[in-house]
């Protein structure tokens, strides 16, 4: 196993030898001029001209139909859940290897995640393993998918294109329709990246993105919904909008709402780095081919590369242990932020969180290996210079 003090090097030897985060955002556009024009206007809040110009900017770059700007992904995902038939007592699949929104936004519900396994090549769920899950535990009734064990409807799938590589896509839909179920996919962290030519986010009924600060782009806060369903985008925007109904002066809300929308502020700060967008693609992927280059040589050390068939973002760059061995991989992310490099482990399996104890869950030997050995390293498009 290669040193710590190996692993510094070979990202010394692309950053330089500043002390550097994780994922620092780049502002070199119209940031400033565009938030100015927000306050000066008046236009702060959620209503603007900026969050219609971010949603158009977004359906134009990712090729949906509708684009509805929201406060946070979480909130996103949230909606998108409801939309796609979830409800109390039921299952939503997901992956266990992702961030806690993915399972907290179907908590919000009342559902209960039903966690499944990863691969090795992308980092996300694995739909052979998935598919042999449910001919497993599943069966078809009427109304739906069941877990036999549990005598609960599974109303969704949820893939999360971890750090931005995207999941086999087309093997996940042929499962997910053959056993009838809805995919919303969690593409908070994959904005710029495509599978087989088409942007992630739009294979399911509907996709959601985020603009957390430490992402591709960010607003600050913030998240969207995605959908080529016309229908479901008007609902989506309502439902956000505290499903209040268009009128001068009265306030009538036509059914439960959320006070989900993007202020305009925020909307502002998207739209500038929209226009940065493709420049600090690029520019990730230049770093991360350097990456590339850099661990090479060192055959016990895997940096994490797109996936066949599909162009990633590199949203965060990630190396992995030849090994799982959760004790050498603290060493390494001890010795390496100590000396001024941020590194991070992924996120703890939502399976062992304590509020998931009682959760279903497949086998999970791919995601528990991954967890012990996945370490990530500093990212931001700004380090390409």
């Amino acid at each position: 196993m290669h040193s710590s003090d190996m692993i510094i090097r070979a990202i010394r030897s692309v950053i330089g030898d500043q002390d550097v985060s994780l994922h620092d955002p780049t502002f070199a556009g119209n940031e400033w001029t565009y938030v100015k024009e927000a306050i000066d206007t008046g236009w702060v809040s959620t209503a603007g001209k900026f969050v219609n110009e971010f949603e158009v900017r977004l359906q134009e770059f990712t090729g949906a139909t509708r684009a509805i700007a929201v406060a946070n992904g979480t909130a996103a995902l949230h909606v998108a859940l409801m939309l796609a038939g979830v409800e109390r007592d039921t299952e939503v699949i997901m992956p266990a290897l992702s961030f806690a929104a993915t399972a907290a936004a179907a908590a919000y519900i009342g559902a209960i995640p039903h966690f499944a396994d990863s691969e090795h090549a992308t980092l996300g769920m694995d739909p052979d393993k998935l598919g042999e899950h449910l001919t497993n535990v599943a069966e078809r009734r009427e109304g739906g998918t069941y877990n036999r064990l549990t005598g609960r409807r599974i109303a969704a799938v949820v893939p999360m294109h971890t750090f931005g590589h995207p999941v086999r896509m087309d093997e996940l839909c042929a499962v997910c329709d053959a056993w009838d179920l809805v995919i919303v996919e969690d593409s908070a962290e994959s904005l710029g990246s495509y599978y087989k030519g088409t942007h992630t986010g739009r294979f399911g009924k509907l996709g959601v993105l985020s603009f957390n600060g430490n992402k591709t782009i960010t607003t600050g806060g913030g998240g969207a919904i995605l959908t080529d369903d016309e229908t479901l985008g008007n609902l989506a925007k309502h439902i956000t909008t505290t499903a209040k109904q268009p009128h001068r002066w009265e306030y009538f809300h036509d059914r439960v709402g959320y006070n989900y929308r993007m202020p305009n502020l925020n909307a502002a700060l998207g739209c500038a780095q929209m226009e940065q967008l493709p420049g600090l693609l690029q520019k990730k992927r230049s770093l991360a081919s350097r990456y590339i280059e850099a661990f090479a040589e060192m055959p016990d050390i895997r940096f994490a590369t797109e996936p066949e068939n599909c162009e990633s973002n590199y949203w965060l760059n990630a190396i992995l242990l030849d090994r799982a061995d959760s004790s050498m991989r603290e060493t390494v992310l001890e010795q390496t932020n100590a000396a001024g490099v941020m590194t991070r482990p992924v996120w703890t399996l939502m399976s062992r969180l304590p509020m998931y104890a009682d959760a279903p869950r497949m086998d999970l030997t791919v995601a528990t290996d991954i967890e012990a050995r996945l370490i990530n390293i500093p990212s931001g498009a700004g380090l390409a210079q």
